[in-house]
C-alpha cells in the first residue's frame, strides 16, 4: 500500500478534537495532516523498516534513562505544530522542562509543540522529497536537531536552525556515527546499526 492522501477544503475543515477522533476511531492507520489541509494516511512499515525504528527508540531511550533529561516518543505519537499541522516522526524528544509545561490534559492527547529532536526514517514506500519537506517542517516549528536516515541510499541529513543541511553519505570504511550535539548531550548512535554497513 503507498501512503493516500486526502484535501480536506477549507470550508470542511477539521478542528483539533475531530482530527483526534478520527485518529482514535482508525487507530490502525498513521495519520497526518499539514497545514494546508492535506490528510495523509500511510501504510505501516515493512520489516526491516520496523526493526531499524526499533533500534533507533531504542537507543535514544537508553542514552535519556540514564540522563533522564526528556521524554523519548516512538512513531505511534502525533505532535500538533506551532503552524497547525499534526505530525508524526519516527523517533522524537523532548527537553523534560518543556514537557513538564504542558497540562495533563495535551500530555494524554497529541502535545501541541514540536520536538527538540526528532528522526525521520526512510523506508521503501517513502519519498526522499517528501520527507525532506518534512524535516524543514519541523526545522522551522522549532525543532534544535533532526536527522533524516536513509537505509536506501544510504546517507544522513542533519537539520539544525539557522544553517543549510549537512548531509553525510557513508562507507564500510568511514565508521558511521552521530552526535547529539548539545541537544543530547553526550549521544552517540552507532549508525551500523540502521544502515547495515
Amino acid at each position: 500500500m503507498e501512503t493516500l492522501i486526502l484535501n480536506i477544503p477549507p470550508a470542511v475543515g477539521l478542528t483539533d478534537e475531530q482530527f483526534y477522533q478520527l485518529c482514535i476511531a482508525n487507530d490502525e492507520w498513521r495519520i497526518e495532516l499539514t497545514a494546508e489541509g492535506e490528510l495523509i494516511i500511510m501504510p505501516p512499515t515493512g520489516g526491516e523498516s520496523g526493526i531499524q525504528n526499533s533500534e533507533l527508540t531504542t537507543e535514544v531511550n537508553l542514552w535519556n534513562r540514564q540522563t533522564k533529561l526528556g521524554k523519548v516518543f516512538d512513531s505511534s505519537t502525533e505532535f500538533r505544530l506551532p503552524n497547525g499541522a499534526y505530525r508524526s516522526p519516527d523517533v522524537s524528544w523532548i527537553k523534560q522542562e518543556r514537557w513538564d509545561a504542558l497540562t495533563t490534559d495535551q500530555r494524554r492527547r497529541f502535545p501541541p509543540l514540536c520536538p527538540d529532536f526528532v528522526i525521520e526514517l526512510r523506508s521503501q514506500t517513502d519519498s526522499l522529497k517528501t520527507l525532506r519537506a518534512k524535516m524543514q517542517e519541523y526545522k522551522d516549528n522549532g525543532a534544535r536537531l533532526g536527522w533524516l536516515i536513509d537505509p536506501i541510499t544510504p546517507l544522513v541529513e542533519i537539520y539544525r536552525p539557522g544553517v543549510a543541511v549537512e548531509t553525510l553519505n557513508f562507507s564500510v570504511d568511514q565508521p558511521p556515527q552521530l552526535s547529539g550535539e548539545d541537544v543530547l548531550p553526550g549521544f552517540v548512535l552507532d549508525l551500523s546499526l540502521i544502515l547495515n554497513l
